[in-house]
This record gives structure tokens, sequence and C-alpha cells, in this order.
């Protein structure tokens, strides 16, 4: 019976992956849509410089409760959004707003909004480019109709709970998408620390839609946009999560050594029958080999950036993320475990 059961799920997570646009089908899609200026903007700057990482200096000294976009620049939480559009592209429920200054946010709910908030602040920290992210118990959203998909997280009068809302900034232009095993970055060490920062918050997504280049202040700028498969456990369809401590706690870090490369305890291959899922498939099974022999001494470079962070600035990540004190206590000591293990290595 539980075999049934599992093949049965199987089949209907198999259906669900086959209606998610790939990369390749969200550019076509894009342009029947009218909106080839994309391609436009990323000939336009192809002669701009390809940018990874940003020196954030004393990383003691950064405010990882607010994370990139500062105090000033968080979601104030007792505005009154307007809603704009719903998005029914992407596989979590999301939609548009627009704060009282005119600020566009992308608001996400479901699994997601709490493992990515807390997320983008470690990744922001060790030096990488991130969205920038916030998380609030709740909002409040005028003309907000009945939701296609998030509706469980409505009150009456348009409260919206749990919600994760990403800053939409004008002068941010998306260009395209970008691959683990093709960017300008390979077999650098800058590379190799993000592959590093994937396994330590554990993110078993990465498949190339959530990667995407942005243009920006005259740069190229390589981003993981969406970072929201983290903090639980990896595995297939069934067994893994998404910021579930008591998962995440008991997860493996490092799988094995040699004498120079590591490889980290992530694993994100789909069952049999989602190989169905043409484009997604294929994604998920590449990106376990982000996680494997990743050089020793780079995987030690990361480590050290990293303990530079006190215990205080990785609790906040995950006051930010609002998890519950126990939560909070426990992913702390897991973060710096994992630290700690870069750094013997």
């Amino acid at each position: 019976m539980r075999e049934r059961l599992l093949q049965a799920g199987s089949m209907i997570l198999a259906m669900v992956l086959l209606t998610m646009p790939g990369p390749s089908q969200v550019l076509k899609d894009n342009k029947k849509q009218g909106k080839s200026k994309q391609e436009a903007r990323a000939e336009s700057a192809a002669g701009l410089p390809a940018v990874l990482m940003q020196d954030r200096g004393d990383l003691a000294t950064l405010d990882l409760y607010y994370g990139v976009g500062g105090k000033d620049g968080a979601p104030n939480p007792n505005d009154v959004y307007t809603f704009v559009d719903e998005d029914l592209n992407q596989s979590q429920p999301k939609f548009n707003v627009k704060d009282a200054e005119g600020r566009h946010w992308k608001a996400k709910l479901g699994a997601e909004p709490q493992s990515e908030t807390a997320a983008t602040r470690f990744v922001w920290a060790a030096g990488y480019f991130v969205d920038q992210d916030n998380y609030l118990d709740e909002i409040k959203v005028q003309d907000l109709p009945k939701l296609h998909r998030g509706e469980q997280w409505v009150s009456p009068g348009g409260t919206v709970s749990r919600v994760r809302l990403k800053l939409e900034p004008k002068e941010v232009k998306t260009i395209g998408y970008w691959a683990w095993s093709d960017n300008p970055f390979m077999r650098t060490r800058e590379l190799n620390g993000l592959r590093v920062m994937m396994a330590l918050i554990g993110n078993w997504d990465l498949i190339t839609r959530n990667n995407k280049i942005y243009e920006v202040d005259g740069q190229r700028r390589y981003v993981v946009s969406d970072l929201g498969a983290s903090f639980g456990r990896s595995g297939n369809e069934i067994t893994r999560s998404k910021g579930k401590m008591e998962d995440y706690v008991a997860s493996k870090f490092i799988d094995k050594t040699t004498s120079d490369t590591v490889d980290f305890a992530i694993h994100s291959r789909p069952l049999p029958l989602m190989a169905l899922s043409f484009h997604y498939y294929p994604d998920l099974v590449h990106g376990q080999e982000v996680y494997k022999n990743v050089p020793r001494a780079d995987a030690r470079w990361i480590g050290q950036r990293l303990a530079q962070l006190s215990e205080n600035q990785i609790r906040d990540c995950f006051r930010a993320a609002g998890y519950s004190p126990e939560e909070i206590e426990g992913y702390t000591k897991a973060v710096r475990q994992r630290i700690a293990e870069l750094n013997t290595l």
C-alpha cells in the first residue's frame, strides 16, 4: 500500500512538473508575450563586466537582520499595499504589490518565505549578490482579489500572512539565465565558494531558471535569485523539505573528502517518473554535480570568511525570517557547526 501511495504521489508530481516552464520555455513564452526586450538588453549588455561577488568589508559589522536593503530599505509592516497582479508562472504562490512609496514588491507565500529570507542573509554576507528579500508575519493588501493559489494565507479584509516581499527595483533589468556548468566563472574560487554556500544553506533546487543575470550599475551580475528550497532536508519529492529546522539539523553536511576535494551531502535526484518532465529532471540531476569535487582550499576559504560572523549575526538571519526562539537556536547551532567543519578541511 505504501509503495502504491508513493507511486501515485510521484505520478501526480510528475504531471505538475510537466506544466512548469524551463528556462528555454520561459524565454519562448516571453517572446510570445512581446517581451523580447530582454534579449535586446542582453545583447547590448554583452560587453559589460560579469561580476559574481562584491567586497563586503568587515563581515563582523554587517547587519544580517535587515540584510542587503538595510533598515531604511525594508518594507513597512504597517503600510497598506496595493495589489497589482498575480504571478501564475512560478511553482510557489506569488503576486505583485505596490507600497505607499511607489516601490514594487513580489509577495511569495507557501513553504519558502522564511527559508528564503534567512538564506539571502548568509549568501549576501559571504559576498554574493542576492535579491532584497524581507519576511513579514502579515501585510495588508487593498484591492486583493481571490487568488488562484495561496488563498489559505489570506484573511478577510485583505490581510495576508507569512509573506516574503522581494523588492523589484526599476533600475535592475533581468537579461538572462546562467547555468552552473556554463558561466564566466568556471573553476574559480569565487564560484566554488558559491557552491559551498548552497550546500551550507542546504539548497537542493539548483536549476537554471533559478539563476538570473541582472544588468545594474554597468555590470552583469550573476545571482541565485531563488533560495527558497533551503534549511530543510534534501532528497526526492517525497523526502525533501524546506525551512524545517529538525530536518536541517539532522542532515549530514560533508559527505566525503579526498586530499584535494570535498563532496557535500546534498541529494536532489528526482524519482524516476520525474523524467517525464524533460526540462526539470535533467536540471535537478545536473544540479547534484554542483556539490561534488569542490576544492578543499576553496571550501576552507569561504568557511574562513563565514567564521568572521558572530553568533548573534547568525541568529539575526533566522530572527529576520520569523522563526520561533527554539528554531532560531537550533538553526544557529547547526550553522555554526557547519562553518566549523569547513574550517577544519
